[in-house]
């Protein structure tokens, strides 16, 4: 048995840990008596990926391109394959991944099951908006494959399906053309909530990737408006970026009352006087924490929780508004708190997150009763907006906002593989 945890770190559990490396022995290695859940880099924040006392099947040795296609760009690979491979190998070559998370460092099959969004959600839509088909193996030995056209039922349950309809194995991906790794960047730094409404409406027709930083612990929500396009003009270099590892694990929070007000003071002046049009590498617009290895452990040996809501767009100012006046009221605060728009766009996955509106994510240190009491006060003003909790960062709430947050529940729950569980699925459905 080998202790695992999520990227969250606020448990360590026991597993039989059963690496998958030949995709062609999957069928046969998923047949035991005790139920699995696929794990990739385990970078999910919560239990998603992890099944105490069960088996992981450990999916990144399944790591292969299989085909590509020059002229179209179609990529079929294997499903442990990181993302961040794929961009290094195929950026040269004037292709790119055309939705990826604030992270690099994930599976393919991870950014499927849980249908990842990227910054130019209201344009490209989530990862599984170009998935072309799927190979997915049930733990009975059935193999299926499915995609939008081939029995697109189960390829809605897969995606976004959090690992419980089976294990994938091949995927064929739709990349885009770029000139380069090359985007034409802006900052803009705004007052208040009103004022990132604006940016994010008048944004959306002209910039392909917008996000923002919010600073979560100044009255009147201010933050920084970030917002970029692929550019085609050429730098001389690539950066010669130094990748730095958090070395230890703090006897305490270094995300505290002591060095939050400070710390998000300086980051917004100090970006504000930055502001303006700049070039950047791609890497250091979309994966800015990807720099900083093992970040997880500032948060100190407790962990660290990360709270993630999307709420409809006609009541989102206001429900961010309640939302960011309950953590004032509480004390609590994040460095890494991040607020963007979703398209208008309804999510192909029957379990996928992203739904019309704005999202608001934040990262708050475990300080047990106090901060789960916090997340009840935010758990009613995501249930009174009718909007829902991230399963991918999720790993405390309650089965009723569950239930009211993904209405298709019931219609999903005919595709599960009975031999796949998680924590996540045992403390949200029963088993």
């Amino acid at each position: 048995m080998v202790a695992m945890s999520a990227w969250g770190r606020l448990n360590n559990f026991e597993h039989e840990v059963i690496a998958l490396s030949d995709r062609h022995q999957v069928a046969r290695q998923l047949k035991n008596k005790l139920t699995g859940i696929a794990h990739g880099m385990g970078r999910s924040y919560g239990d998603v990926c992890l099944n105490p006392n069960g088996i992981l099947w450990q999916t990144t040795a399944l790591d292969r391109y299989i085909s590509f296609n020059e002229n179209t760009g179609s990529l079929v690979c294997e499903a442990g394959l990181l993302l961040r491979d794929i961009q290094r190998l195929f950026i040269p070559r004037g292709w790119m991944l055309p939705v990826t998370p604030g992270t690099q460092l994930i599976t393919v099959g991870g950014a499927i099951a849980n249908d990842v969004h990227g910054k130019n959600h209201h344009g490209s839509g989530s990862f599984g908006d170009h998935i072309k088909w799927l190979k997915l193996i049930r733990t009975d030995g059935t193999i299926i494959e499915c995609g939008p056209d081939l029995l697109p039922d189960w390829f809605s349950a897969t995606v976004g399906g959090f690992g419980l309809t089976g294990v994938i194995t091949e995927v064929e991906i739709q990349l885009r053309r770029v000139s380069g790794p090359w985007l034409s960047t802006e900052t803009v730094p705004y007052a208040n909530l009103n004022e990132f409404f604006q940016l994010a409406d008048a944004s959306e027709a002209d910039w392909e990737h917008t996000v923002s930083w919010i600073d979560c612990v100044a009255k009147g929500g201010r933050g920084l408006f970030m917002r970029a396009n692929p550019t085609d003009r050429a730098e001389h270099h690539e950066p010669k970026t130094q990748k730095l590892t958090m070395p230890f694990v703090p006897p305490l929070s270094l995300v505290n009352p002591l060095s939050l007000r400070p710390f998000n003071t300086a980051y917004f002046n100090l970006k504000k006087w930055q502001a303006g049009k700049n070039i950047a590498h791609y890497e250091a617009f979309f994966y800015p924490l990807d720099n900083l290895l093992e970040w997880n452990r500032m948060y100190g040996p407790k962990g660290f929780y990360q709270y993630q809501s999307v709420v409809p767009r006609e009541i989102g100012c206001d429900a961010v508004q309640a939302m960011l006046k309950e953590i004032a009221h509480s004390g609590e605060g994040s460095f890494l708190a991040v607020l963007k728009t979703f398209g208008n766009r309804q999510p192909l996955g029957m379990m996928s997150f992203p739904q019309p509106g704005v999202t608001l994510a934040l990262d708050f240190p475990n300080k047990g009763k106090r901060t789960l009491k916090l997340f009840e006060r935010l758990d009613a003003i995501v249930r009174e907006a009718q909007g829902r909790i991230y399963l991918a960062k999720d790993t405390r709430m309650p089965r009723d906002l569950f239930e009211a947050g993904y209405p298709r529940l019931a219609e999903f729950l005919h595709y599960r593989d009975p031999g796949i569980s998680s924590a996540l699925s045992r403390r949200l459905i029963g088993y």
